[in-house]
């Protein structure tokens, strides 16, 4: 423990439209921070239908808003199709405003979506730099196509609100891997608040209750929250029934959010491939993925920070679709040598995709590419948080010493 504090809080929202990406990262984020300061709490508000199926650390709790689901086609809709996407938003607004007055953060960090989702942070923003609270913008390393992004903050004055309401942006990967401005027009301010704190390091929980996990080598396959991971278990499956020579046992974790059309179809279809094993969730995938001899993924923020942390082999069949996140991460990567990467089209031929599992296995690790490659987010922004929760202390202390 850095240090003991009497009453120091942190706000964080995600807002959660597709995967489990954005809690997942929250999440690691609020534990870290716990774990290093006695006496702080950490309250998440997040969008997530299952940010209650995961296990959070004493001092560390969530407040669940409305769901909203964002489609294949990058349009929104309400999980409850009864309720009027406004409606909805409108009380996701009214709950998240609500929780930072009673709550009264030291720090808010939001997630990703600088005004939240159809800028349903703004008013809390608004009301909390009124407060004095420190506001932190948490950018992943890659946004998306700088055009399409451009395009995006551009309709919504984005970048303007990120200069005038927050005090420090967060970049959660290292300098020399990517910027996730590049291309825009990032106007002096906002590039004076930039810091990159590094990949997020995770650890196998201490948990002497856990469930047992696989024994033996296995290939790991994860789609993530699985809502659009259909076609790579698909790819995979295909390429275990193409060639027989493909021994290596694989372990396929379809994810909570695939539609149950698609999961019912590929448990059948795993059935017939006696070396495939198919689970539908497990919320500990750090455990999944550092027992694993490799691993098959798409190639989200959290997944890729969970390769690099426990030094696995990575093949990555990124999505292009509607974002181009995973493709850009994937090809800086493949770029590095720190994984393999097939486009979609390319793996939906079994012979390429067996091809490429086999090659898998014995490939050199990431570590043997990038060496010097360190995961150091956590350790940054617990060392950026501390002189911002001393100084509102103080504040707090001569306040209650004058009234006294």
């Amino acid at each position: 423990m850095l240090r003991r504090f009497e009453d120091a809080r942190i706000l964080m929202y995600s807002h959660d439209t597709f995967g489990l990406g954005h809690l997942r990262r929250c999440r690691t984020i609020a534990h870290s921070l716990v774990e290093d300061y006695r006496g702080l709490s950490v309250l998440i508000v997040s969008g997530a239908t299952i940010a209650g199926a995961f296990d959070y650390r004493a001092r560390v709790d969530f407040v669940k808003i409305p769901s909203v689901i964002k489609l294949r086609n990058g349009e929104y809709q309400s999980l409850d199709r009864h309720i009027d996407l406004q409606d909805t938003l409108s009380i996701r607004r009214s709950i998240i405003h609500h929780t930072a007055e009673t709550f009264n953060p030291d720090v808010f960090i939001v997630d990703k979506e600088p005004m939240g989702l159809r800028g349903e942070v703004e008013p809390t923003l608004q009301y909390l730099k009124e407060r004095g609270t420190k506001l932190v913008l948490g950018l992943r390393e890659v946004m998306d196509a700088p055009h399409l992004l451009d395009a995006e903050w551009k309709r919504n004055d984005i970048m303007q609100k990120i200069d005038r309401y927050y005090d420090r942006i967060w970049v959660y990967g290292p300098p020399d891997f990517y910027d996730p401005l590049t291309g825009l027009d990032v106007p002096q301010g906002v590039r004076d608040k930039m810091g990159f704190m590094g990949f997020l390091q995770r650890s196998v929980p201490r948990d002497e209750t856990r469930t047992p996990r696989p024994e033996g080598d296995y290939l790991l396959v994860t789609t993530g929250g699985g809502g659009d991971g259909a076609e790579l278990v698909h790819n995979v499956i295909d390429a275990y029934r193409e060639d027989a020579s493909l021994t290596c046992r694989a372990l396929i974790v379809l994810g909570p959010y695939m539609p149950a059309k698609e999961r019912m179809k590929l448990i059948r279809k795993a059935k017939k491939v006696p070396m495939i094993e198919v689970i539908e969730f497990d919320n500990r995938m750090e455990e999944l993925i550092a027992g694993a001899t490799a691993v098959v993924a798409m190639g989200g923020y959290n997944t890729y920070c969970e390769i690099l942390s426990f030094d696995k082999r990575a093949l990555i069949v990124p999505r292009v679709v509607p974002r181009e996140e995973q493709l850009i991460r994937a090809t800086r990567a493949s770029e590095l040598g720190l994984v393999d990467m097939l486009r979609p089209e390319e793996a939906e031929d079994p012979v390429r995709m067996s091809a490429a599992l086999k090659a898998l296995l014995v490939r050199p690790l990431p570590s043997s590419s990038s060496p010097n490659l360190r995961l150091e987010g956590l350790a940054k922004i617990s060392a950026e948080v501390l002189p911002w929760i001393e100084e509102r202390e103080a504040t707090r202390a001569a306040l209650k010493t004058a009234a006294s």
